[in-house]
């Protein structure tokens, strides 16, 4: 079986419930019928891990997990919209994306594999950042419609907190790849990659 992509599969997906599509009611026989082709893809391309052994299985056997959990969250997402509603299929992009990548560093050893985690770990931790401050940033700008101008002026100051709290997230998350790659040196060379490290992302 070919590997799933599964930010191929995210996209693919995005396209598929697009802004019109996701504004149009779903009926609960249409959702039902999505809902047990996702059921069956899954059985589908989980059979075909069968074939695969080792890491490869595995890698697979992730793969399919994250297609089937992103179709779900989109399903839902496009049966019932709510930020809400979108908020979770980021999350689940993110979730499946980072399983898949973190099986892949079992095929790696050592630091090379530290640093791999640490990558899915950081990829994680931003897409996990960028939808909470979207979700935040939506509420925000919502409230700022409905209200007076203080009060939107209010809503675009969370909207900024929201994105200023998600840039520290990623840049903590990328702080500790940078961190972890200086493990591969040792005495002056690992203390001033530690110091490179810590002048570029301030701490």
């Amino acid at each position: 079986m070919n590997r799933l992509n599964i930010s191929s599969i995210a996209l693919a997906l995005s396209l598929a419930f697009s802004a019109n599509a996701m504004a149009q009611s779903m009926s609960k026989d249409e959702y039902k019928a999505a809902e047990h082709r996702i059921a069956a893809d899954y059985k589908s391309d989980k059979a075909g891990c069968g074939s695969l052994a080792h890491n490869a299985k595995d890698i697979c056997m992730a793969e399919a997990k994250g297609k089937e959990k992103v179709g779900k969250a989109e399903l839902e997402a496009r049966y019932k919209p709510s930020k809400k509603a979108d908020y979770e299929a980021s999350v689940a992009k993110a979730e499946a994306d980072y399983a898949v990548a973190k099986e892949k560093c079992d095929d790696k050893a050592g630091n090379d594999k530290d640093v791999c985690v640490k990558e899915a770990k950081a990829a994680l931790v931003r897409g996990k950042a960028d939808a909470k401050a979207q979700l935040k940033t939506s509420k925000a700008n919502a409230t700022g419609r409905e209200e007076a101008s203080d009060v939107r002026m209010k809503a675009e100051e969370k909207g900024s907190e929201a994105r200023q709290d998600a840039a520290a997230a990623k840049r903590d998350a990328d702080y500790k790849v940078a961190i972890e790659k200086c493990d591969k040196f040792a005495g002056d060379a690992k203390d001033q990659c530690v110091v490179r490290a810590k002048a570029q992302f301030g701490k």
